[in-house]
Order: structure tokens, then sequence, then C-alpha cells
């Protein structure tokens, strides 16, 4: 009886380790572009593709319609979701807000000084990254960001600034190169960390509030 129950969970954990690995690869495949908004993400040809069941690929794209990556559509088709203008405006709002506080709560940190340091080097990547495709200066805007968020310590916080990643990552992908790459300006990431190494929680958070007000404003432009 032993050995059998050994073997299910064993069995279990590879289910769920398929799942994982379906909804990073559906994910990606979103925040990327190649799974266009409005796509209509079919369950015969990405069980297929990927090489799982059909079972599988469903729990994956449950996950992803929490995410907030796919639609129901008519049928009951699941499609990459489309974003309106109104719908980003309102993303960036919400993510203007957790960082306004992130950018607060360190400036009244003891050890704020080695948290400058830290963002400070998260801008020098994003800087190294400018010459590069624009895959990889995102995600060095983005690690700057979650890492502003992380540093707080404070895990709520974090964990919902990380929920609305991937919706950050689709908008800015689907807003086309010009206006991504106008929202990675390295500046404008230099104004927040001098913010807050300056220690005034009212003028870091609103260095932040008016950094989202401004990506916002692009992306729907």
């Amino acid at each position: 009886m032993g050995a059998l129950m050994s073997e299910s969970s064993i069995l279990g954990l590879q289910r769920l380790t398929l799942r994982e690995q379906a909804v990073d690869a559906l994910r990606g495949a979103i925040v990327s572009g190649e799974l266009p908004p409005g796509s209509h993400v079919s369950e015969v040809e990405m069980a297929t593709r990927l090489q799982i069941s059909r079972g599988t690929l469903r729990e994956a794209m449950r996950s992803l319609q929490i995410e907030g990556l796919l639609t129901a559509g008519p049928r009951g088709r699941l499609l990459v979701r489309h974003m309106s203008d109104r719908q980003v405006r309102d993303l960036f709002a919400v993510r203007g807000a957790l960082e306004a506080m992130a950018a607060r709560e360190l400036t009244q940190r003891e050890d704020r000084g080695e948290i400058v340091l830290t963002l400070r080097a998260a801008v020098a990547r994003l800087a190294a990254a400018g010459s590069g495709p624009v895959e990889e200066r995102l995600t060095a805007d983005m690690d700057f960001h979650r890492e502003m968020c992380r540093l707080t310590e404070n895990e709520t916080l974090l964990q919902a600034w990380t929920a609305l990643e991937s919706s950050i990552q689709m908008s800015v992908t689907n807003s086309g190169v010009e206006r991504a790459v106008h929202n990675m300006d390295v500046e404008r990431h230099l104004a927040i960390v001098d913010a807050i190494d300056a220690g005034d929680p009212v003028q870091a958070g609103l260095t932040v509030e008016k950094h989202m007000q401004h990506a916002a404003e692009v992306l729907t432009s």
C-alpha cells in the first residue's frame, strides 16, 4: 500500500509540472505577442504543439484566465485578451499606486543607501540593454520595478505587483516597439532612484505616480 501511495504522489507531481510548464509556455507566447490579442487559443492545436493532454491544457488556460491574459469569447472559446485604452490606464494607475507605496517605504529605511545602490545597478542594467533587442530592454525594465517592490520586504505589496506583471508586459509589447522603448528611458528611472535617495516620501511617491501616468499616456496615445 505504501509503495502505491508513493507512486501516485510522484505521478501527481509530474502532472502539476506539466501544467506549470504549459502555463509558462502560453504566458510567454501571449506577453511576447506571438499569440496576438483577440486570437483564439485552440485546445486541439495547442495541446498537440505542447505535447500534453487537453485536460492539462485546460487547467493551464484556466490559470491564465485568472491572470487576465485569456478571456471567454463567443461559444465559450478562449481568446487572448485585448486591453482597451481604459484598461491600460487603469492597470498603470494601480501599478503606480503600488510602486509609489514602495518608493515611500524605501525612503524611510535605515539601509536606504544600500537600497539606492541596488536600484542604481538595476538602472545600469537597463542602460546596458539599450542597444539590444526590445525584449531584453523590457526584461531589464521590469526587473527594476520588481526590485523596487522586493526591496520593501513587504510581501503583500510584492505579491500584488507580481499579479499584474503579465498584463503589464502584454500591454507594453502590444503597444509597438517605439512606444515600448520610449517608456524605458534611463533618465526617468534614475529620477525615481534620486527621489528615494533624497529621503522625501511625498516626492518619491509623486515621482513614481508621474512616471506611470506618463507611461500610460504613451501606451494609449
